[in-house]
């Protein structure tokens, strides 16, 4: 059983080595800001930009001249937590995140590097959903999420990554 030290600042708790492990279930990208999400089953990852194709990578995110992070990541247990709480399906990529993983709690990420598959990325902020999100979805959709619903990553390393990828928590990526 792995130490808990902290359900408030539960990034500090030690984790089990299976609870560093999970798997890579859904994909999605968008053209541009405002865009709907695209489902993919495989993308490019590009270092230093994001995902091929992203609004992000490409520079037409809504963030990009404050603060936009390459790749945004939230996990299933997330999604499924803001269908039971929401009156909408964030099934189909309403979350607006890029990447959709299951197996590792969310603040297990905190300050960790990620394989997923053999792509590398590393930490770089918690991404809570924001106004924008309701904006483009409906009022509430936010606050169905959650204010841990998400992280954003740096991708280190480029390859291709997979639905169906393994996905693997590291203290050091380099």
């Amino acid at each position: 059983m792995p130490k808990r030290i902290s359900q408030l600042f539960s990034w500090l708790n030690e984790w089990d080595e299976n609870e560093l492990l999970g798997r890579l279930v859904d994909l999605f990208v968008a053209d541009e800001a405002g865009a709907p999400m695209r489902r993919l089953t495989q993308c490019a990852c590009l270092p230093g930009r994001g995902l091929d194709g992203d609004r992000y990578a490409t520079g037409r995110g809504h963030w990009i001249k404050t603060d936009g992070c390459e790749v945004t990541l939230v996990t299933r247990a997330d999604i499924a937590r803001a269908n039971r709480r929401g009156g909408q399906s964030f099934d189909d990529g309403a979350h607006r995140r890029n990447l959709v993983v299951e197996g590792i709690p969310l603040e297990a990420y905190r300050r960790r590097g990620l394989l997923i598959g053999e792509v590398r990325f590393a930490f770089h902020r918690l991404r809570p959903p924001c106004r924008y999100l309701d904006r483009l979805t409906r009022p509430g959709a936010g606050k169905a999420l959650g204010r841990g619903a998400g992280i954003g990553l740096y991708v280190l390393s480029s390859g291709v990554i997979r639905v169906g990828d393994p996905v693997r928590l590291v203290d050091d990526v380099e």
